[in-house]
């Protein structure tokens, strides 16, 4: 299982069984240094589509990016960019306690380097979000084994005990700052 899906795994079973210990050891990872002239600024020429997704939410994607679709879990990426999108049951109320307690340190477990630099409560036109601003390292190159510093953003939306996470990853630098505030404001329940 990859680090990403066991990062959807473990914050669903955060959620489900939250006064359980997380047992898994993960060993510490080194921060790579950030690209110079980062790839993957989105352009602001890209066009968006709607994607309608089975696990009752609606949410913009930049049109001609590969997608790939696993149960409760769908990612859309092109070159270093990477939407990922996920569902699962919500057995109690999403907080930013609940947050800072599980949420954030259950991603620097299941992560690589993850440097956790803010987590707020949002309001966005869905209702309310927590929202995760962090740093990692990506997922080796499955050729070069190389991998690059990425900046991300989490979104959390809960709505009659469903949880959807949308993940924003992109090189360290690059300038998506419009595209990622579209594309999360996008998000609308069914």
């Amino acid at each position: 299982m990859n680090k990403q899906l066991f990062a959807i795994f473990t914050t669903c079973l955060a959620l489900t069984m939250a006064s359980l210990p997380v047992t898994q050891a993960v060993a510490a990872e080194t921060a790579v240094s950030p690209e110079v002239n980062p790839p993957g600024d989105i352009p602001d020429s890209q066009v968006f589509i709607k994607f309608d997704s089975p696990g009752g939410f609606t949410l913009k994607v930049p049109e001609g990016w590969a997608r790939t679709d696993a149960q409760n879990h769908w990612v859309f990426n092109d070159k270093y960019n990477r939407i990922s999108l996920s569902n699962c049951d919500l057995t109690q109320p999403l907080t930013l306690d609940f947050a800072r307690t599980v949420l954030a340190p259950d991603m620097e477990k299941a992560g690589h380097a993850v440097k956790i630099l803010k987590i707020m409560n949002v309001k966005m036109k869905s209702g309310d979000a927590i929202r995760l601003i962090y740093e990692s390292n990506s997922e080796p190159n499955a050729v070069t084994n190389k991998q690059i510093r990425e900046e991300n953003e989490s979104f959390y939306f809960a709505k009659d005990k469903k949880l959807v996470r949308l993940d924003l990853s992109a090189p360290k630098g690059a300038d998506n700052v419009d595209q990622w505030k579209l594309i999360s404001s996008s998000f609308r329940w069914k």
